[in-house]
């Protein structure tokens, strides 16, 4: 499966939303499986996407052929647009859906990761985090992707931001020094989503 994670700094917000609607045209398309996104909790005005297709060959497909027809809409009510996509490497907790219809929040962790550390990262990712955000009353599902370029995805779907913020709060450190988090990774950014359900497709 891939993923496409798409951020942008909104400067017109009813223009935006209303685009947004648009895409609901997308369950006709070959291979597309899933969109949802919102708003960050934490930066003003910026919004993510996130769309999932069964394979990079339909992605292409569907960017060659119906794309720009639907992004018109939105056109002009963003800035800084930044698009990344990843190939599904396995779930966090078991058989991730791209279903939003269940979840409040979403927790985005985009990684760079150091060369010679992608293998042991990985394996971090596996036997360390994921088991416990499983774990975690209110985590519904999630996914580990990866980039060209030694980048990551980690992708977390919430029943609600407190949550995850007791998640955060009781295990991250800890956690932390057992993957060894700082050895693996160069670069580490992130954003909590607050989903907004007319936005999922």
């Amino acid at each position: 499966m891939l993923v496409k994670w798409i951020r942008c700094t909104v400067t017109d917000r009813r223009g935006f939303e209303r685009g947004q609607r648009k895409w609901a045209g997308l369950p006709g398309e070959p291979g597309f499986r899933g969109q949802g996104g919102g708003w960050s909790r934490g930066r003003q005005g910026v919004a993510h996407v996130f769309a999932f297709w069964e394979s990079r060959s339909f992605y292409d497909s569907f960017m060659a052929r119906s794309h720009d027809r639907l992004a018109a809409a939105q056109h002009g009510t963003y800035t800084d647009a930044r698009v990344t996509l990843f190939d599904h490497r396995f779930d966090v907790k078991t058989g991730f859906e791209p279903r939003f219809t269940d979840a409040d929040v979403v927790r985005v962790a985009h990684c760079r990761v150091r060369e010679g550390r992608l293998d042991h990262f990985a394996l971090m990712q596996e036997k360390v985090w994921n088991p416990a955000m499983a774990g975690s009353p209110g985590m519904v599902r999630g996914l580990f992707g990866e980039a060209p370029g030694r980048e990551f995805l980690v992708l977390s779907m919430w029943k609600a931001a407190a949550e995850h913020g007791k998640y955060r709060q009781e295990r991250v450190e800890r956690l932390s020094l057992r993957a060894q988090t700082e050895a693996d990774v160069e670069a580490l950014t992130g954003d909590v989503v607050d989903l907004e359900p007319s936005w999922i497709v």
